[in-house]
Order: C-alpha cells, then sequence, then structure tokens
C-alpha cells in the first residue's frame, strides 16, 4: 500500500503529499518520510539535515534561500497552523517572480517539497506553530539570502490584519530585482519537474 498521494504540484517544481494516517483510540500514526517510496515518485532521498522552528502567532519568517550549496527542502507542520509562500527565484524560470501560496497545519498532514530555486517563507496563523523540514543541503550561512516578504513585485497576500514580526535580516533583505541582478542568481537552473 502507497504511504504517500501526491495531491498537488506548482510552479513547476513544488509537490504537496497527503501521508497515509493510521488512527486508532490512541492518536495517529504516519510516516513521513520514506526513500523507498519517495523515490517510486521522483522525490529525493538524498536529505543531510532536519531543521524545527518555533513561532508564535504572527511571525513571518522568510523568505529564504540557499544559493552557495542549494538546498531543497522537505517541510510539514507538526504542531499549529502557518500560510507557507513559495517564490520562484530561478532567473531562467518562465515562472521567476511568480509565488504559490497555501495554508498548512498539523491537523491535515500535508508534506511539502521545495526544491532549490525557490525562496521560502511562512506565517504562523495559530498561537504558535512547530515547522520541520529535512533539507538536501548543508546549511552555509555564507551563501544564504533573503528576498523581502513585502516586495511589491511579489504581490504576496499575507494573511495578516497586522504588521508581522520579522527579523532585522529579513526586513533589511534585498528585492526580487535586487537578486536577479547579482551573479550568484545563475546558480539555480531551470529544470521542468513536472
Amino acid at each position: 500500500m502507497a504511504r504517500f498521494e501526491i495531491v498537488a504540484r506548482a510552479l513547476d517544481g513544488i509537490v504537496v503529499l497527503r501521508p497515509t494516517v493510521f488512527r486508532d483510540e490512541r492518536g495517529f500514526f504516519l510516516e513521513s518520510f520514506n526513500a523507498r517510496e519517495f523515490a517510486e515518485l521522483s522525490l529525493p532521498t538524498d536529505f543531510v539535515q532536519d531543521n524545527m522552528s518555533w513561532s508564535r502567532r504572527g511571525v513571518l519568517r522568510g523568505l529564504h534561500f540557499q544559493w552557495d550549496r542549494p538546498m531543497g527542502k522537505l517541510l510539514r507542520v507538526c504542531t499549529g497552523r502557518i500560510q507557507l509562500v513559495e517564490v520562484d527565484i530561478r532567473p531562467d524560470s518562465p515562472h521567476c517572480g511568480r509565488h504559490w501560496s497555501a495554508v498548512l497545519s498539523a491537523d491535515d498532514h500535508a508534506i511539502v517539497w521545495i526544491p532549490p530555486g525557490f525562496a521560502n517563507g511562512f506565517l504562523v496563523l495559530s498561537t504558535e506553530a512547530i515547522v520541520q523540514y529535512k533539507c538536501t543541503a548543508f546549511y552555509n550561512p555564507h551563501g544564504e539570502g533573503a528576498i523581502r516578504w513585502n516586495d511589491p513585485a511579489l504581490d504576496i497576500s499575507w494573511q495578516s490584519d497586522t504588521e508581522p514580526i520579522v527579523s532585522d535580516k529579513d526586513r533589511h533583505a534585498m528585492t526580487l530585482q535586487q537578486w536577479l541582478e547579482r551573479p550568484e542568481s545563475h546558480t539555480f537552473s531551470y529544470h521542468n519537474t513536472l
């Protein structure tokens, strides 16, 4: 029996999976990763680092990416509810500058594959949220970047009535245009993965 079902694809690379959830009177059990099944779905299996973040309501993290040793992420929400936003920053992609957004929660158990070439961000909609993601590359502080979460060129409709809580680094991040003018932007090459 398959443990994962692909329920959506977006922007030639993002894949949303629904795991099989086994429930009984004790609670539930699910697999959040299975190398054999991911390979059968043509998804990556070589992850080298697991990360987890805890954030409170109104925190916005992003839009982050890593250009030196480009990093793909397999993301899921363990507690709470978030608005996930992915921006295509691959300069040769027909979708460059476009974004995809979805509300994810611990209740829906969705798992999202985000390939290298996307700037990743999320806004916490619940009282708190724990987000976990597996990475295909080790963190490199000298090769990371961020696109400004409120860059007008992106036209992202964040689901917040108040000013989000962001880090100084995210507040002063570059615009998409500034990123595309940098030579490092050509680290990412567009490949149609659908």
